[in-house]
């Protein structure tokens, strides 16, 4: 089957995950509900059985906006990977796995907002939408929310590598070779932290450079 380098800067974007085989068909995310020096024993289990048993990437997820362009941005620099395995709690604060399954089963509207979510802040401001429809074309999602284990993480990983279709839970899965193309190079551009305060539409940016104008006025006559 046909298998593709990386492209050289991959993965593009740091975070909490540890990188396997380059040339691996499925990466693996675990949902964070907990601080970073409070991650319980359990999860690091499943990163480190995730990338033991195969996957090009095996890491944590916190956000609902910067975590999930952390991994559009490291998906799409490599076409092999061609699954994503979810699991993990949930993030009571920002509905991680909620938003991550809407945005494969829904997408985004033309603000870059996840749809049909009910996360507070899912929005993917900081990446082109070019990356946010690559994403959603080049991988699958296979959801283990709530109920992963190390033997079930193994055994979705192992069944991703298969040259033949496997039934793993009701997917059928298998290798089915690179994305057909080439690999997408580009990090987290703007990295606006809170997009969602942002001015919406042209009255509020209008509104917005009134109020700097007079705060700039204020400061000069202070200054006189």
């Amino acid at each position: 089957m046909r298998k593709v380098d990386p492209h050289p800067a991959y993965p593009p974007e740091e975070g909490r995950y540890i990188r396997g085989n380059d040339f691996s068909p499925v990466a693996v995310a675990i949902v964070l509900n907990r601080e970073e020096d409070k991650i319980p024993r359990e999860i690091e289990q499943i990163v480190r059985v995730g990338v033991e048993s195969g996957g090009a990437l095996s890491g944590t997820v916190q956000t609902e906006n910067i975590g999930f362009e952390k991994i559009i941005c490291n998906v799409v620099a490599n076409p092999n990977i061609r699954y994503i395995v979810l699991s993990g709690p949930e993030s009571p604060g920002h509905l991680t796995g909620e938003a991550f399954k809407a945005l494969f089963q829904n997408g985004v509207d033309e603000k870059k907002q996840i749809i049909g979510t009910d996360a507070p802040h899912p929005l993917l401001y900081n990446i082109p939408m070019e990356f946010i429809d690559r994403f959603r074309e080049q991988v699958r999602l296979i959801d283990l929310q709530f109920r992963g284990t190390p033997e079930s993480i193994r055994k979705a990983v192992w069944s991703c590598y298969q040259e033949r279709p496997v039934r793993f839970e009701d997917m059928d899965l298998y290798d089915p070779g690179a994305y057909q193309e080439p690999p997408l190079s580009g990090r987290i551009t703007d990295r606006v932290m809170q997009p969602w305060n942002l001015p919406q539409d042209q009255g509020e940016q209008e509104a917005v450079e009134r109020m700097k104008n007079l705060i700039a006025r204020l400061r000069k006559r202070d200054r006189e």
